[in-house]
C-alpha cells in the first residue's frame, strides 16, 4: 500500500473550498476531497508545531509525551523521546510502520528549525533539503520530492510525508502575483470594523500593533482598517493557491505513474492560525478555535467518498493507519481509530476535547459540540485578565463574547470535563502534568517580559506599557 500524507503548516480549513470557503484558494485540494472522506471537526490536541507534530507521530497526548511547547524538548527531554522508550507499548508512527517493511521517507525540515532531533525515528530516508529550516517554499519542495516520486513512485509499500511551509506567515511567495491573486475579490467578512478596533486595543506578540515582522513583505505594518485585513487575507490565501498549484503538480505526477488510484492521500496540518480571534493575527497563541481547528481529508482506494462531523484528534490518525493497513495499535497510543467513518461504517468520535498550547500564552482549553472553555494557566504577553473564557461556539464561532460570568453552570460543567481528562491521563504513569510544569518558567522562549516591555516603550504606547509592566508584576526601574 502507499500512503502519501501532506502535512500543509498552519492551515485553516474555513480557506478550502472543500470546507465552504468562497474564494478559489484550493482546486486541487478540493478535487482530492471530492473523492475523499473529509472531517469537519478535526482538532489538534496540542500546539504550536512541535507539540502537534510531537502528538501527530507519537500517538499521544502531550500530557503524556511531555512535549507541550516549542522548546521544552530541548531542556527536558521526556522519556519518550529518550532512547528505548521510542520503542515498547510507545512507538513512533513512522518506527510502527518501518518495522511492518513500509518504505518511510519525510520531505520535511522540521526536525532541523526545532531542534526535534527524536522525530527522526523510524524514517528509513529524512530528506532536509534546503538549508532554510522551514523557510524553503513549495517550488523546492517539489524539485526534492517530484524527481524521488519519478523514481520510486511505482515501488510497492511506502509511506511519505510531505511538507509545504508556505501557509506560515511570512507568507514566502516567490511569485509575486499570488500576492495579488485575490486582489479583486473580497476577503472575510470577519473582523469586521468594530472587531478591529477593539482588537488595536490588545497587545502582545501577533497582535493589531505588532504583526509578524509584516514591514517590507506585502503586509500591513499595522492592522486598523479593512483594507489592512484584506492585504493579510490576501497573503494567507495567496500562499495556500500557491501550495495547491505544486499540490496539483504532485498529484500529475501520481497520475503519470498510473498510481493514482493505487495510493491513499492525506491532506492535514499542524494547527491553524488567528486572523482577528483574541486580538491574534497571522499566528497561533492560545488554545482557540482558530489555532486548533485542522482539516482532514482521507482518500483511500476504493473507497467512496463521505463526510463526517464527529470529533477527532490529529493524533487519531497513527491508529487509524495501523486500522486501514491492517496492523496492531500500540497500546500506549492516545489516539482511537476513524478508519470506520472512512469505511462508511458506524463511528462515534469523541464526545469532549481538551487541547493543550504552550507559546505566547499557557492554555488548556475543552471543546463540547455547543462550548468552549478556555482556561488560562499563564497569560504570556497578552492583556487576558479573565482566567476562564466561555463561548458559544453556535452563535459566537470568534469567541467575540465571554459567557463565563453569565454561565458558571456551564463553566463548572466544563472545568469538571477537564479534570476528568487530566485524572484519567496522569493514571496513565507517563509523569506529572507536563503543561503545568511550564507555568513557573511561563511561555517566553521567543520573548522575556522585560524585553516586550521595552517594546511596547520604544513604539510609545505607554498605556499599553504601564498595563503590561503592573500585570507581569516588573518594577519601574526595569
Amino acid at each position: 500500500m502507499r500512503v502519501l500524507y501532506i502535512d500543509l503548516d498552519c492551515c485553516r480549513p474555513d480557506h478550502l473550498g472543500a470546507y465552504g470557503y468562497h474564494r478559489n484558494t484550493s482546486p486541487n485540494i478540493d478535487a482530492m476531497a471530492a473523492k475523499s472522506t473529509i472531517f469537519t471537526h478535526c482538532y489538534c490536541s496540542n500546539s504550536p508545531c512541535v507539540p502537534s507534530r510531537a502528538s501527530v507521530f507519537s500517538g499521544r497526548f502531550g500530557i503524556n509525551n511531555g512535549v507541550v511547547t516549542n522548546h521544552q524538548a530541548g531542556d527536558r527531554l521526556h522519556p519518550l523521546f529518550r532512547g528505548k522508550m521510542q520503542f515498547g507499548d510507545k512507538p513512533m508512527l513512522p518506527y510502527v510502520l518501518w518495522q511492518k517493511g513500509m518504505k518511510t521517507v519525510s520531505f520535511s525540515s522540521f526536525l532541523d528549525r526545532h531542534a526535534a532531533w527524536w522525530f527522526a525515528s523510524g524514517w528509513e530516508e529524512l530528506h532536509n533539503y534546503t538549508r532554510k529550516r522551514g523557510n524553503e517554499t513549495a517550488n523546492e519542495t517539489n524539485a526534492a520530492f517530484l524527481p524521488w516520486l519519478r523514481q520510486h513512485g511505482r515501488e510497492d509499500n511506502w509511506f511519505i510525508h510531505l511538507h509545504y511551509w508556505d501557509l506560515h506567515s511570512l507568507y514566502r511567495m516567490p511569485d509575486e502575483s499570488y500576492f495579488q491573486k485575490f486582489a479583486d475579490e473580497p476577503p472575510p467578512d470577519w473582523p469586521d470594523e468594530q472587531a478591529l478596533q477593539e482588537n488595536l486595543r490588545c497587545y502582545g506578540p501577533r497582535t493589531a500593533r505588532d504583526p509578524y515582522l509584516a514591514s517590507g513583505r506585502n503586509m500591513p505594518a499595522r492592522i486598523a482598517t479593512p483594507a489592512d485585513m484584506k492585504r493579510v487575507y490576501d497573503g494567507y490565501d495567496g500562499a495556500i493557491a500557491y501550495v495547491d498549484k505544486h499540490l496539483g503538480e504532485v498529484f500529475g505526477a501520481l497520475r503519470e505513474l498510473g498510481i493514482e488510484e493505487e495510493t491513499a492521500v492525506i491532506i492535514s496540518s499542524d494547527h491553524g492560525d488567528s486572523f482577528g480571534e483574541h486580538g491574534q493575527y497571522e499566528d497561533h497563541g492560545i488554545a482557540n478555535e482558530a489555532v486548533h481547528h485542522i482539516p482532514m481529508i482521507v482518500h483511500w482506494p476504493g473507497i467512496a467518498p463521505g463526510c463526517c462531523g464527529e470529533f477527532i484528534y490529529g493524533l487519531d490518525l497513527g491508529p487509524t493507519l495501523c486500522d486501514m493497513l491492517g496492523m496492531p495499535t500500540p497500546a500506549g497510543w492516545d489516539g482511537k481509530s476513524f478508519a470506520p467513518a472512512i469505511r462508511g461504517e458506524r463511528f462515534e468520535g469523541w464526545p469532549y476535547q481538551v487541547w493543550d498550547h504552550g507559546i505566547y500564552t499557557l492554555t488548556r482549553s475543552v471543546r463540547t459540540r455547543d462550548y468552549l472553555l478556555i482556561n488560562i494557566l499563564h497569560r504570556g504577553l497578552y492583556p487576558y485578565t479573565e482566567p476562564l473564557m466561555l463561548y458559544d461556539m453556535n452563535n459566537d464561532p470568534h469567541q467575540r463574547h465571554n459567557l463565563a460570568a453569565e454561565r458558571p453552570e456551564m463553566v463548572n460543567e466544563l472545568l469538571g470535563l477537564m479534570a476528568q481528562w487530566r485524572r484519567e491521563q496522569l493514571l496513565k504513569g507517563n509523569g506529572p502534568d507536563a503543561l503545568e510544569e511550564v507555568i513557573p518558567r511561563g511561555p517566553f522562549d521567543y520573548y522575556t517580559a522585560e524585553s516586550y516591555l521595552k517594546f511596547l516603550q520604544a513604539r510609545g504606547l505607554d498605556e499599553y506599557a504601564e498595563d503590561f509592566r503592573a500585570g507581569m508584576g516588573i518594577n519601574k526601574e526595569a
